[in-house]
């Protein structure tokens, strides 16, 4: 994993956890990988790791059986999706009209990606 100067790392660690329960990678109930192992995976201090599973474990996408480690919550999912929503209809989304804006892009240029969601929507 790479990461990025735009984002803290324990949120880039947390994000990506995130991307991988989201793609099935992990399914609620499964055993995430532990504190220990994920910061040799990751070359990160296991600190960081701590500080990425207990916002995890606030949020409700994780959970702690004390002695045996950190879980996949069985509403991890569907909580995941609606952050990601959210975060997309008040960042990504405003954002990208004022690029459009500034970049003066002519609604003719974006139709196809609206025609993509539109074929995305009926499936």
């Amino acid at each position: 994993m790479e990461f990025k100067s735009s984002k803290g790392i324990f949120q880039q660690i947390a994000d990506n956890l995130c991307d991988r329960i989201l793609a099935g990678e992990f399914q609620p109930g499964d055993k995430v990988p532990s504190v220990r192992e994920q910061a040799a995976t990751l070359g990160v201090n296991h600190n960081t790791i701590m500080r990425t599973y207990l916002e995890l474990q606030r949020e409700e996408i994780i959970a702690n059986k004390r002695g045996i480690g950190y879980f996949v919550a069985d509403q991890a999912p569907g909580k995941i999706q609606e952050m990601r929503r959210q975060e997309f209809f008040e960042q990504a989304l405003p954002e990208f009209t004022h690029q459009v804006d500034l970049l003066k892009i002519a609604q003719s240029e974006v139709q196809p990606l609206i025609s993509k969601l539109q074929e995305n929507e009926n499936k």
